[in-house]
């Protein structure tokens, strides 16, 4: 039997200085309207309609990994005052996923349809999911010997089924919050009601470099909310100036913003789009290629290239592992006041209970010099916790979580 004791916690000196100390720093976030975000946002939708299906028929999750969703741009016509979509674009879900139960088949397939076509309804205001996306899903079952680990009984414990290792780190550079903020603020409910022009494919990459940060922003324009050339370039300078004003609300007051760099005003080439995202003709998608779990795209972090949307939260550990390495984090800086920074490197094993990793590294970076041993003791205590406290993660997820905004994906952490 192996226990949480078996866990070797090894708590070592941050050997990567923080962002914030360096002289450069780079991070990206794109918005839930992006081609690779909509791909992720899917598969998590997807994976949650799953699960839901599975609890009201068996009273459990069974196997499922359902992360691996591509996007196909199709093609359009865009113009001032109202354009169209000549081609919809397609989306392929594919994976592996459980569909018969004692005899009893579950609608894979419908449920991944509905599950998809939701999310685009309630996420992507311009665009209609019947009209301009075409669904294909092309999920099998998973093979005899990993849907047995799922259902494997080990007493209280589920078994992973993967060997692969997760990141988290805290706490959040100042160029980390405000990439994030603009993005959000750019994006959020309220802003798209009242500027229905913006759509949800909003990119934002920050730059830093010592205390000057400039912000490119990549922003599809719809155009039926657009009726001129001069129009479209106020919309620009309203986008600007919410990013802006949302920096400054992230407590970042002067950024320089740069949007849609790539126009070329005088000869009339804009990013004006039907739907508001690229995906009707200009960009593809794929699973794990946009945000990580933290909510962004951070280089110069360590990171895993696990694409967690879409995975069993119950015995994948790419996601789970990936969402409480970024919790004992976070819980490290919070509870010790210490610790200055943190990162938890967490690693499995194929068939070993979830709670249990071969190993879980802590580096800390200590306030005023304090030596490691002096937080040795309550740092594993925490992370030992976090541990324990693994199995309610399903639970926390589901009761959080809704198809029409799975997860928060592509967005911030639940914890």
């Amino acid at each position: 039997m192996v226990t949480d004791a078996d866990t070797p916690v090894v708590v070592s000196a941050s050997v990567v200085p923080h962002p914030d100390s360096r002289d450069v720093e780079m991070v990206e976030r794109k918005g839930r309207g992006h081609p690779d975000s909509i791909c992720d946002a899917l598969a998590e939708a997807f994976s949650i309609s799953l699960t839901r299906v599975y609890h009201e028929r068996c009273g459990a999750v069974l196997h499922h990994n359902v992360d691996k969703v591509l996007l196909v741009a199709g093609s359009s016509a865009p113009r001032f005052g109202g354009g169209e979509v000549t081609t919809p674009f397609d989306v392929y879900l594919a994976g592996r996923a459980t569909s018969e139960v004692d005899g009893a088949m579950i609608p894979v397939a419908e449920i991944a349809e509905q599950a998809s076509r939701a999310w685009l309804r309630a996420n992507l205001h311009a665009l209609d999911p019947e009209r301009h996306v075409r669904i294909h899903t092309l999920v099998r079952p998973g093979s005899t010997a990993l849907s047995a680990l799922v259902a494997r009984e080990r007493g209280p414990w589920v078994v992973a089924n993967d060997t692969s290792f997760a990141v988290g780190h805290a706490p959040s550079s100042r160029l980390e919050r405000v990439v994030l903020a603009v993005e959000q603020a750019l994006t959020g409910p309220a802003t798209i009601a009242a500027h229905p022009m913006i759509g949800e494919d909003v990119k934002v990459m920050g730059v830093r470099r010592g205390h000057q940060i400039d912000l490119t922003i990549a922003c599809a324009i719809v155009d039926r909310h657009v009726r001129e050339l001069s129009d479209y370039v106020e919309v620009k300078g309203a986008i600007a100036r919410l990013a802006e004003h949302a920096a400054r609300e992230a407590h970042v007051p002067h950024v320089r913003v740069v949007v849609n760099s790539a126009d070329d005003i005088e000869a009339g080439r804009v990013y004006l789009t039907v739907t508001g995202t690229s995906a009707e003709a200009g960009d593809d998608g794929q699973t794990g290629r946009g945000n990580r779990v933290g909510g962004l795209i951070t280089p110069y972090r360590p990171m895993t290239l696990e694409a967690a949307a879409g995975k069993n939260v119950v015995s994948h550990v790419g996601k789970s592992y990936s969402i409480v390495a970024h919790q004992i984090a976070r819980e490290l800086v919070t509870k010790c006041p210490d610790i200055a920074e943190a990162t938890c490197v967490l690693v499995s094993r194929i068939g070993w209970p979830v709670e249990t990793p071969q190993i879980v590294e802590l580096q800390i970076q200590t306030r005023n010099g304090i030596p490691l041993e002096v937080v040795r003791e309550p740092v594993e205590a925490i992370a030992r916790d976090c541990l324990r406290r693994m199995p309610e993660l399903t639970r926390q997820l589901l009761e959080r979580a809704s198809i029409e905004s799975p997860a928060t994906w592509p967005g911030v952490l639940l914890f």
